[in-house]
């Protein structure tokens, strides 16, 4: 608990959930993650701001063994075993098409689905640069919803893009394991950088 508690708006047992208490998992019990779940957490992170109201983040849920099994070669080694124990597992992917969207989610710049078409390295940046924003979104609906995630970037980008987006525009960026806590799941908390070592005032 800081002294600067009480002048935040959000109640601090919600504060602690999103935030102070919040950890990374490493283990997972099997009790599951329902899709019920994931829409709730996804029609939570949607608002999530985006620039151009871009929203170029993509999720592929990976539920079944199968698709578990065809995920686990990609994973770094230290990855696998938690990845393959968890309740769900879902790769967070940025859509470098998501200029086809614009005239829908943008509506009040009739030209921007144009401007984004002819320079494919722009349209990859601003997809990628935007739904690592969501990213972190993403995991605080997680948490939002009582689970614990555990992201990971620890795996072979240009392998899962081919084995799962070969026929998309879909770049992965992180993979998130979703559960409740299971059994020692937490690492011991590492320190944080202080307010006066990362903020400067001019």
């Amino acid at each position: 608990m800081t002294a600067f508690t009480e002048t935040l708006n959000v109640p601090s047992d919600v504060q602690d959930l999103l935030f102070r208490e919040a950890r990374t998992a490493n283990t997972f019990s099997d009790e599951p993650v329902t899709d019920d779940q994931i829409q709730a957490i996804y029609d939570l992170v949607k608002w999530a701001p985006t620039s151009m109201n871009t929203q170029p983040l993509r999720a592929l849920v990976l539920r079944t063994d199968e698709a578990r099994q065809r995920l686990l070669p990609h994973m770094a080694e230290g990855n696998r075993g938690k990845t393959e124990t968890a309740p769900l597992t879902v790769v967070l992917a940025a859509d470098t098409d998501f200029h086809e969207n614009l005239p829908e989610l943008f509506p009040h710049f009739p030209g921007a689905k144009d401007m984004f078409t002819p320079d494919d390295a722009a349209r990859e940046e601003t997809a990628k640069l935007n739904s690592l924003l969501q990213v972190g979104y993403f995991i605080i609906g997680v948490r939002a919803a009582g689970l614990a995630a555990g992201p990971m970037t620890g795996f072979d980008n240009a392998g899962i893009d081919k084995e799962f987006f070969a026929d998309k525009p879909w770049k992965s960026l992180v993979v998130i394991n979703i559960g409740k806590p299971g059994e020692n799941p937490w690492f011991d908390r590492l320190p944080r950088l202080a307010f006066n070592q990362v903020v400067e005032t001019l």
